[in-house]
């Protein structure tokens, strides 16, 4: 059986974290499984936003990935494209990401606006127009 490549980010979150409720709440993400440390923190979540699967992993010393507040940056933008950008970043807002660039049309066909979740990880909401 033939399988189709799929990108699932892993994206590390720092140590001790316990509430992932902001994926859920801001982008309607549902937690598919989940490994937690004996004191009730993270070690990795799998979730999903409408199919599309990726990650979250606790910063740890065995790997080389860390969160984006080690360093206040990140190497990574999340694409996520969806039906209503305006509607998706103000919820992602209220759930408690900063608004980054507000959401406008480009010349090259797309509306977009940027985001920072809780996290540090942006995030680019965008849509095809």
């Amino acid at each position: 059986m033939e399988t189709k490549p799929t990108f699932a980010p892993q994206l590390v979150i720092p140590n001790g974290v316990t509430d992932i409720s902001f994926y859920m709440n801001a982008f309607g993400a549902t937690e598919l499984r989940r490994f937690s440390n004996d004191d009730g923190t993270i070690h990795v979540s799998e979730l999903s936003i409408n199919g599309a699967l990726f990650h979250l992993h606790e910063q740890t010393q065995r790997i080389a990935a860390v969160s984006p507040d080690k360093h206040h940056s990140t190497t990574v933008t999340i694409g996520l494209f969806v039906d209503d950008v305006h509607a998706v970043i103000e919820q992602a807002i209220q759930s408690g990401a900063q608004l980054q660039s507000p959401v406008q049309d480009y010349d090259y066909g797309y509306r977009q606006g940027e985001i920072v979740d809780p996290f540090g990880h942006q995030w680019l909401i965008e849509k095809a127009i």
